[in-house]
């Protein structure tokens, strides 16, 4: 069959985004307790097709994510976008997969009900390698049910955190889980010896990305504090380098 997509294009119009959305796709990631997890990813793959070319096929999208046969890491994710850019001979390349991420936690030494985390990873790649991981941590209150006695005006759900960052080295998605959760709770142990009662979302997001500064494996950060109240909700919102907003 003749290959219409790719014979060359007089017209010299670029085509600025095509690819397949919405892909189902079975995925492993890294879990620090298991070595690895199985989850289902959600993909999005699109390239930026020069004007020399009509089109692309869209199989060859799907061909490129089952050579890693749902291995999927921050190593694996850039060979992809390299990949896409070089057999599509693209002048830039984006991938997006959006999964659930299962944290598994003991209490007294026993397994308690698995937290359900909504995370992904967006890349592109052009000149150079712009990969992002983003973690979605709920927030109820209390945290513990010592948090409740000092604080018992804190009851009932409250909100989430959004933190988005960019690794210089490896870095386990529980442990930014972990220290969303740790920040959350130092902050209402020092609301207990405070006037004030109520979780603010600015102390709060100060608070987690001062945690975050401090990691050197993230080289970049930005965390948005949401609190989901009756009549309206309030958020804060910080990166790495700039104040909060």
């Amino acid at each position: 069959m003749k290959d219409i997509q790719s014979q060359l294009d007089s017209r010299r119009i670029n085509i600025k985004k095509v690819g397949v959305k919405t892909v189902s796709y079975p995925i492993t990631v890294r879990d620090k307790a298991q070595k690895r997890q199985h989850t289902i990813g959600t993909a999005n793959m699109y390239v930026n097709l020069p004007h020399k070319f009509k089109g692309t096929h869209m199989s060859r999208f799907v061909e490129i994510l089952n050579e890693f046969r749902g291995e999927i890491d921050l190593k694996s994710f850039s060979i992809i976008l390299e990949k896409m850019k070089d057999r599509l001979e693209a002048e830039a390349s984006h991938l997006e997969i959006d999964f659930p991420y299962f944290l598994q936690r003991k209490k007294n030494g026993e397994e308690q009900k698995r937290g359900l985390y909504k995370c992904s990873m967006h890349g592109s790649l052009e000149d150079e390698d712009t990969l992002k991981l983003s973690v979605e941590v709920p927030i109820s209150l209390p945290i513990t049910e010592k948090t409740s006695q000092r604080l018992p005006g804190l009851m009932g759900k409250w909100g989430k955190a959004d933190v988005h960052v960019r690794f210089g080295q490896f870095f386990w998605i529980e442990d930014i889980i972990l220290l969303v959760e740790k920040a959350v709770e130092e902050e209402l142990t020092d609301l207990s010896t405070r006037e004030r009662k109520q979780l603010s979302v600015e102390a709060l997001t100060l608070r987690v990305g001062t945690s975050l500064k401090g990691i050197e494996a993230i080289k970049w950060f930005s965390v948005t504090i949401h609190n989901f109240g009756d009549d309206c909700s309030t958020f804060a919102t910080m990166e790495s380098g700039r104040d909060i907003a």
